[in-house]
C-alpha cells in the first residue's frame, strides 16, 4: 500500500467523510475501496437498476449501493463525488444541480493526491495506448520500473492499495477522467493527436479540446508537456500550461519495423522525447523500439489467403485512426467499416482516402451517416453482420489487394468491446483458408 494512503489511515484523515461513487465499473470500484480504507462511508451509486451487491466483492455490506435513476438526494450530503470514466457530468445535470464543482471528481483525480512517483501521461484521439505501452516497454528495457495504468488496465487507485510503488507512473488518460480533473499535474504530458470523438459524450468539439487541456492546466515551469506539431493551429496560442512546450513530428530516428506509417514515426518519436526526460537513452529505446510488437487489432497483420492480405485494425474508432491506418496500407484497400458513430467529417475522409481505397464494406450501424458520402466516390455494399461483410470482400478482393478492418465506430451495436469485434474478423478470416 502506498506510503501516503497509509499515512491517511492512520491519522484518519478523511473519517466520517461521505465520498459517493459513481459507477460500477472497474475505475468506479477501485475507487470506492480506496475511499473505504481511508475511513470514508461509501455509497455507490449506479443507474443500472440491475446491478446488485453481489457486484461489490468485498465491498458489499461494507458500502452502501443506490441503483436507478441519479436523484439529488443521492449527492446532496456528499464531501466528494468520484465519476468513473463515461460517466458525463451533463447526464448527471439536474441530480447535481447546486453541487459544487470542486467536489466532483474523476478517479483519477482522486488516486493522483496520494501519488509520490513522477507521472508520464499520454492523450490524444488515436495512438494513447500503442504509445503508452511502447513508453513502458521503453522504460523496461532501460531497467526503470514502471507502473502502466489509468484509461487502460488497471485503474490508478487500484495500484495504491495493491501494487509495489513503481519508479514512474505511466497513465493513458482520456478525456472523460480529464475533464474532472482539477489538481493532476504530470512531470511530461503527451499529447498525440486530436480529431473528432466522443462527440456521442461531450457537447462539441471545444468541450472535447477543453478537456484534453486539463492534462496541461497544473503543470510548471518544471514540467514538460510534448504536443505534436500538428496541434499548433488549435492551440499553439491557447496559453493553456505553464510548462516548458515542445513540439514533434515524425522522424526516422528509430527502426520499428512493428510499427508501419507515419502515424507511428510520430508517436515512437513522442515517446521517445517523453522518456529521455527519465534519464533513458537513445540506444536503450532504440532497442526496445526495434522489439516492440504492438497490441491485437492495432493495424495488426492476421493472414494472407489467395494473395489477399487481411489486417485487422479493430480498435480505430474514428476516421482519423482509419485514415492512418489505410496510408499504412501500400496495396489497394477493401475497407470495412460500421458500427457506433462518434462523430466526423465524412466528405473530407472520403477525399482523404480516395487513391487508396477500391471498395467500401458497410456492415452493421451507422449506414446512414457513411453511404450517402462514401457512395459518391466508391462503390459501397452493407451487410447486417461483419462475417457476412468479410466473406463478400474475399469473394470480391483479388491477389495484392488487402482487406483491412477499420471501423470508424466504436462497437456496441454487436459486439461488447473493439476486441471482441477484431477476435470475430479473425475468426471469420481463419474460415476463410
Amino acid at each position: 500500500m502506498n506510503r501516503i494512503v497509509r499515512q491517511f489511515i492512520e491519522q484518519r484523515t478523511l473519517a466520517g467523510k461521505l465520498g459517493v461513487v459513481v459507477g460500477t465499473g472497474r475505475s468506479g470500484l477501485a475507487a470506492a475501496r480506496l475511499l473505504d480504507k481511508l475511513g470514508c462511508k461509501v455509497r455507490v451509486a449506479d443507474s443500472d437498476e440491475t446491478v446488485t451487491a453481489e457486484r461489490l466483492g468485498p465491498l458489499a455490506g461494507r458500502v452502501e449501493l443506490i441503483t436507478g435513476p441519479h436523484k439529488p438526494e443521492h449527492f446532496r450530503d456528499a464531501d466528494m463525488i468520484v465519476l468513473s470514466p463515461g460517466v458525463p457530468v451533463k447526464r448527471l445535470a439536474s441530480a447535481l444541480e447546486g453541487v459544487p464543482a470542486r467536489t466532483i471528481v474523476a478517479e483519477l483525480e482522486l488516486a493522483s493526491w496520494f501519488i509520490e512517483a513522477p507521472v508520464l501521461a499520454v492523450t490524444g484521439t488515436n495512438g494513447k495506448t500503442t504509445t503508452t505501452t511502447l513508453i513502458s516497454e521503453i522504460f523496461r528495457h532501460a531497467g526503470v520500473s514502471a507502473f502502466t495504468g489509468g484509461n487502460i488496465g488497471t485503474p490508478l487507485c487500484e495500484y495504491l492499495l495493491d501494487m509495489e510503488q513503481a519508479e514512474v507512473i505511466v497513465l493513458e488518460v482520456s478525456s472523460f477522467q480529464l475533464q474532472n480533473c482539477h489538481l493532476f499535474k504530470p512531470r511530461v504530458a503527451l499529447f498525440l493527436n486530436f480529431a473528432a470523438n466522443h462527440l456521442d459524450y461531450h457537447e462539441d468539439m471545444d468541450e472535447y479540446l477543453d478537456a484534453k487541456l486539463h492534462l496541461f492546466a497544473r503543470m510548471t515551469g518544471d514540467d514538460t508537456a510534448l504536443l505534436h506539431e500538428s496541434l499548433r493551429p488549435a492551440i499553439g496560442d491557447k496559453g493553456f500550461t505553464n510548462a516548458r512546450v515542445e513540439w514533434f513530428g515524425p522522424t526516422d530516428r528509430f527502426e520499428a519495423p512493428h510499427l508501419p506509417g507515419e502515424h507511428n514515426r510520430s508517436n515512437v518519436e513522442g515517446a521517445w522525447q517523453a522518456v529521455r526526460r527519465f534519464g533513458v537513452t537513445e540506444a536503450q529505446a532504440a532497442e526496445a523500439i526495434r522489439e516492440f510488437h504492438p497490441l491485437a487489432h492495432r493495424i495488426e497483420r492476421v493472414a494472407e489467403v489467395g494473395g489477399v492480405l487481411y489486417v485487422d485494425d479493430s480498435k480505430a474508432t474514428t476516421l482519423d485512426a482509419v485514415l492512418a491506418a489505410v496510408r499504412s496500407c501500400n496495396t489497394p484497400v477493401r475497407l470495412l467499416m460500421g458500427g457506433v458513430w462518434k462523430g466526423g467529417d465524412v466528405a473530407a475522409f472520403a477525399r482523404e482516402i480516395s487513391d487508396s481505397v477500391i471498395h467500401i464494406g458497410l456492415f452493421g450501424g451507422s449506414r446512414e451517416v457513411f453511404e450517402p458520402e462514401l457512395s459518391k466516390t466508391f462503390p459501397v455494399t452493407w451487410d447486417q453482420t461483419l462475417e457476412q461483410a468479410v466473406r463478400r470482400q474475399a469473394a470480391m478482393a483479388r491477389p495484392g489487394e488487402t482487406v483491412l478492418l477499420s471501423p470508424a465506430t466504436s462497437s456496441f451495436d454487436q459486439y461488447t468491446g473493439y476486441g471482441a469485434r477484431g477476435d470475430d474478423f479473425k475468426r471469420v478470416v481463419r474460415e476463410l483458408s
